[in-house]
């Protein structure tokens, strides 16, 4: 039998460990679309069972365009996750914005070109609905922590998402801020979140700021990056740490419902 857990992280850039696990062990899944981004850690914080997932792998091996996103997500919901809480980090299309800021999307446009987006393309179609693409009760339970930490946060910011593993030109960063009016601009979220919603689990996207994108006119560098970075992934595990106690042990959203509302 699978291993069980009840909550899912997908550590991003910078943060390969959890650092929080107890009477932790390593497992690998097979899945029907190959190997996940690595092994995943089981173990118990809080009394509640949790599994972690580096998503680029615990070297930093994998670039964006090339996770394998739905393996990671069928490996989860093959161990019984009911909710996913996804640390990421992302550029700044807005000045308010600044390195070091958590946001919490609400919205994403997808900017993506050569990605996987269903788990079910080759037995029956599905047309999930992601008009509110993220669990408004995760949503809630971060906000409450944030506020408990005196730590400001942004919330109903939209989020778009690029191919990469290339930054932007000034010209597609202008475009973005100006033309589409996002907020925030990563490389991950899509398809992550919804292919979670497609297996009817819950998701929520912890972003930081780790610079502002090129829009300000000043080229980011992955030095750059990186300093931010190390700064930002003691403030997300510091979250992380307090959101297991303000979880409710039973879903009061409707992500489980996510096919009551498919056209098949």
């Amino acid at each position: 039998m699978t291993e069980q857990a009840e909550i899912g992280i997908f550590g991003g850039t910078g943060i390969y460990d959890s650092g929080l696990l107890t009477e932790s062990k390593e497992i690998t899944i097979d899945t029907p679309f190959g190997k996940t981004s690595d092994s995943i850690t089981v173990g118990i914080y809080k009394g509640r069972k949790v599994a972690f997932m580096p998503r680029h792998g615990k070297k930093h091996t994998i670039p964006p365009h090339l996770i394998n996103f739905r393996a990671n997500i069928w490996a989860f919901k093959e161990m019984g996750i009911k909710r996913i809480i996804a640390p990421s980090a992302v550029g700044s299309l807005k000045e308010e914005l600044k390195p070091g800021d958590v946001v919490i999307p609400s919205q994403f446009i997808d900017f993506t070109k050569s990605r996987k987006y269903t788990l079910y393309e080759d037995n029956k179609v599905i047309h999930i609905s992601v008009a509110d693409p993220f669990c408004p009760e995760l949503q809630g339970v971060i906000s409450k922590v944030t506020k408990k930490m005196n730590l400001p946060i942004h919330k109903d910011a939209t989020y778009i998402c690029i191919e990469g593993p290339r930054f932007s030109t000034r010209a597609e960063s202008k475009f973005y801020k100006n033309v589409i009016g996002a907020d925030i601009i990563g490389m991950t979220l899509v398809p992550e979140c919804q292919l979670a919603r497609e297996a009817q689990m819950c998701y929520v996207s912890i972003s930081t700021v780790t610079d502002y994108d090129v829009w300000a006119d000043k080229p980011v560098t992955a030095r750059e990056v990186l300093e931010t970075l190390s700064k930002n992934v003691g403030t997300t595990k510091n979250i992380l740490s307090m959101l297991f106690d303000e979880i409710p042990q039973q879903r009061g959203c409707s992500c489980h419902k996510a096919f009551e509302e498919a056209q098949f």
